[in-house]
């Protein structure tokens, strides 16, 4: 009994958890295909009429000048953000995993304290750098700076996956005539895939959302959160929830895509 008390708990509050997410989703939704007379119209019906319903808002939004561009241009550095975050935060990892060396602990919490620093206080000399190089207003420019952002949380996750994957599955596969980076590419990196796949999921969301960096680093070639903030700010509440609707839907397909590796986390005998 007090096993099946517990498990209802459990059940509970993931419900609990899971509402919290996605009635917010389901509201904005509502919002960005409501009416004006829906939209103004309170207390709100949870389940409201098929006539309460129109696509005129997020068609007008989508033909909008500068948002299929914009939306574009988040697509571009959020998958170039993920590409440079895996590639130099997953060896990073595995060498922080997998190597025992004096002052570690002190060189983790290095990496993460550089997330103390804000983009507020860097903003100027990256400008001033960005010109210097020619890559401002471009989309690497911004990619470089989530890339810096998201690269300390994503060496700390994939150095914590790595250490849960056991060095005797290595040893034995390099007695079986693997060398290391075969051991690596065949035993340790489908292993950690989970892992790695929640670390996509943190770093795609985080490039998609970050805004500050964006609109100081950009001015012709926005992401479509800074052209949103700097643009929409006296719109109506339909075009913000229609905004908003452009913003979830690309998160929500990619978390969809990726589940399928981050679920498998607890079917993955690790040890």
């Amino acid at each position: 009994m007090r096993w099946i008390t517990g498990r209802g708990l459990v059940y509970a509050a993931a419900m609990a958890l899971a509402l919290f997410i996605l009635i917010p989703i389901y509201l904005i939704t509502l919002m960005a295909f409501g009416t004006d007379a829906f939209i103004s119209d309170f207390p709100k019906s949870f389940l409201p009429s098929l006539d309460t319903f129109t696509g005129d808002t997020v068609l007008f939004f989508w033909n909008f000048p500068g948002v299929p561009e914009s939306l574009v241009t988040s697509l571009t550095v959020a998958v170039i953000t993920v590409v440079l975050s895996l590639l130099l935060g997953a060896p990073a990892g595995y060498a922080l995993a997998r190597y025992r060396f004096r002052g570690a602990d002190a060189y983790r919490l290095s990496i993460l304290a550089t997330r103390a620093f804000p983009v507020v206080i860097l903003a100027i000399p990256l400008v001033t750098t960005y010109i210097r190089w020619g890559i401002d207003d471009s989309a690497l420019g911004i990619a470089l700076l989530h890339t810096a952002m998201a690269l300390p949380t994503t060496i700390l996750v994939t150095a914590s996956v790595f250490v849960g994957v056991s060095t005797d599955l290595e040893a034995a596969a390099l007695t079986l005539g693997c060398t290391r980076r075969q051991a690596f590419r065949r035993i340790s990196l489908p292993l950690a895939l989970p892992g790695l796949a929640a670390s996509t999921i943190f770093t795609f969301v985080l490039s998609w959302n970050e805004v500050f960096g964006a609109a100081v680093l950009s001015s012709r070639n926005p992401t479509l959160p800074a052209k949103l903030v700097t643009q929409l700010g006296e719109s109506s509440l339909r075009f913000r929830f229609a905004g908003a609707l452009f913003i979830l839907v690309p998160a929500l397909v990619f978390m969809v895509f990726a589940r399928r590796y981050l679920m498998s986390l607890w079917g993955v005998k690790l040890k």
